[in-house]
Order: structure tokens, then sequence, then C-alpha cells
């Protein structure tokens, strides 16, 4: 089985290689600047190198998989992790991830029709939809919220409660307490939240962009226990995803340590700039950022629809999309990594201006003090 699928693996030369340790780097960036897993920019990037859509994801959740536990780790130190909600969120999650692994598999087989020259196509399409979609969803709900705040001359006065104490009030039972997250939820709106953060971390490596928002907007959990708390179940979903996908020959290992030898660095930049910028900046950057990454993927679809022979399109087009879908995704990404890593150095001049400053204002200091004593 495993060889059939290596067939489908793209051959790595130090062009490419460069290309997914530069989408790690990339990624890792907007990792920790937006506290996502930067899925939503290596996936598709990834797809436009040549990498199958499932394969993309199935490499991504595998490298994710780490930066979770990793990141899980500092937040349970913090006291930001409730493993309670997460525990009750992964029961449904991991129905979600292997509903979501089962619909990728069964697509990337041409939807089980044997034609080879169809094989991956429907995946990619399906994938391409889902991303475009629930991006799409993400970074206009995003836009609408900064340009309200705008609108009204005030400052985000933090995250709205009006649904959290809607379902509070329609007391579905049983509902559950949870301690460090210091809320009620009814089960029954914990299982839905887990299926749909489970299925859209195994579609298409992103399960934070439904999780941390559910949590925060619908039960009412404080932003860095969500933030936490989603780390912690993405180190379960990403460890199952991985294996699912692994055991049908869809994990890619060459790729996961490209995007970690790019990612493990940026990372630490995304990290540090994130305490430096201001919050609206943040939502900006990446809301623009998300929809040049969903209009790259819009691009791609055409290609898909030839394959499946939904369209009747000259195969030639293809290197045209292909080629647009891939600029307009590094461009997205690579402007965004700039802002961002400029926002970093100058943050980090003015902090050695600072530094500077005191030095000198201390030297007088100390000198005045020493002299007191000599006499």
């Amino acid at each position: 089985m495993h060889e059939i699928f290596a067939g489908n693996f793209i051959d790595i030369n130090l062009a490419s290689a460069l290309q997914v340790v530069l989408l790690g780097f990339i990624g890792g960036i907007l990792s920790g600047f937006i506290g996502s897993g930067g899925a939503f920019f290596m996936t598709p990037g990834m797809m436009n190198l040549g990498v199958d859509g499932v394969i993309a994801v199935a490499s991504n959740i595998t490298h994710k998989f780490g930066k979770a536990l990793v990141g899980s780790k500092k937040h349970a130190a913090a006291g930001n992790v409730d493993k309670k909600l997460a525990a009750f969120m992964l029961g449904t999650a991991l129905i979600g991830v292997q509903i979501a692994v089962w619909i990728n598999s069964y697509l990337f087989k041409g939807g089980g029709d044997g034609h080879a020259a169809d094989q991956g196509a429907g995946a990619n399409l399906y994938i391409s939809l889902v991303f475009a979609v629930i991006l799409s969803a993400v970074a206009v709900s995003m836009l609408r919220d900064i340009f309200k705040s705008k609108g009204n001359g005030e400052a985000v006065a933090g995250p709205s409660m009006k649904i959290a104490e809607y379902l509070s009030r329609l007391n579905l039972p049983p509902v559950i307490h949870f301690g460090v997250a210091d809320t009620k939820v009814s089960l029954w709106v914990l299982m839905v939240v887990g299926v749909a953060t489970g299925y859209l971390a195994g579609t298409i490596g992103v399960g934070g962009f439904i999780g941390v928002p559910a949590m925060i907007y619908v039960f009412g959990v404080p932003t860095a226990v969500a933030t936490g708390t989603e780390l912690f179940l993405a180190v379960f979903m990403g460890g199952y995803g991985a294996l699912s996908y692994a055991y049908l020959g869809f994990v890619d290992l060459r790729l996961t340590m490209l995007l970690y030898l790019g990612s493990l660095v940026g990372i630490h930049l995304g990290v540090y700039g994130v305490k430096v910028v201001n919050e609206k900046y943040i939502r900006v950057v990446t809301s623009l950022i998300i929809l040049l990454c969903v209009f790259s993927r819009v691009i791609a679809i055409p290609v898909y629809l030839r394959q499946l022979a939904y369209v009747n399109m000259d195969a030639g087009w293809d290197t045209y999309f292909n080629t647009a879908s891939k600029l307009f995704l590094f461009a997205s990404g690579i402007s965004g990594a700039l802002v961002i890593l400029m926002q970093v150095i100058r943050a980090y001049r003015q902090r050695r201006q600072i530094q500077k400053t005191l030095l000198v204002v201390r030297k007088p200091g100390l000198v005045s003090t020493e002299s007191a004593k000599a006499a």
C-alpha cells in the first residue's frame, strides 16, 4: 500500500526544499504572531508546489503535533489549560478527525471510481473549497469587528459574550462546570464544537480557527485559557490525525521535517512580534493575509474542475492558474512576514536605544556615589 502512495509524493530538489523551508518559516512567524498554527498558509503553499492536498494536510498535521506539544506545555505552566474541558471535547473531536480522514482519502482515490487520471483532483477541490469558505468567514468577521470598533471610535472592550449568555439561559442538561475556564457548558454544545474542530483539523489542518473562537464566544472561556486548551487538544487531534493519515500512507516525513526547519525559527520571531505590536494592527494584518490566501486557493480551483471534467478548458492553462495562485500565496506570506519583521526590528531598536539612554543616565550617578564614599 505504502509503495503505491509513495508514487504520489513529489520529487524534492534543492529549489523545492528551500521553498518548503520558506513556507515553514513564514508559517512559523504567522503562527507565533497570530496564535494559529499557520496551516492556512503552509497547506495551500505545499499544494502550489505540486503536493496533493491530502498529503499536504497529512504532512502539516504531523508537523502541527510537535508544535502543539511545545506550545501547550508552556501554556500549562502558566495555568492556561483546562484539561477537563479538553477531555470532554476530545471524544467528539477525534470523531471529527476520522470523518475528515475518511472523506479526504475517499476523494483522493477519485471518489472510488478507480480513474487514476482524476486521482487527487477531487480531494484538492474539496480541500480548496473548505479553505475558501471557512477562512473567508474568519477574515470577514475579523475585518467587520475592526471597522465596527473604529466607526464607534472606541477601543475593543473584549470578546462579546452574547452567544455564551444566550446558551447558558437555555440550560440544556447535562451542564458541566469547568474550573480553570470558570464557565458552565452544556455537553451537547461541547460535542458539536468538538466534532467541528476535529473535522476542520483533519480536513485542512486548521482546527484552531473554530476551536478558539468557539471557546471564547460560545463557551465564555477567557482568551488565554481558550488558546492554551486548544493547543492541548491539538496535541491529541494532531497525533491521532497524523497516525490515521500515516496508516493510509499519506504522510511525507520529508515535508514535515523541512517545515520544522523553518517554523522553529520563525515562531520565535512571531512570538516576540505579538508582544510589541498593537492588537488591532495584528488583526488587520492577519485578516488581509488570510484573504489573500483564500484568493490564492480560488485561483487554483479551475484546474481541479478541469481535471475532474467539470469544465472544458485547455490543459495548457493549468500552468498559468498554478503560477498565479503560487504568486498570490507567497506575496501574502512574504509581505505579511516582512511587516511583522519590520515591527520586530523597530521594537528591538527602540529597546536598545532606551537601554543606552539608561546607561548614560546611570553613569554620572555612579561616579558621584563613588566620589562621596571616597570623601
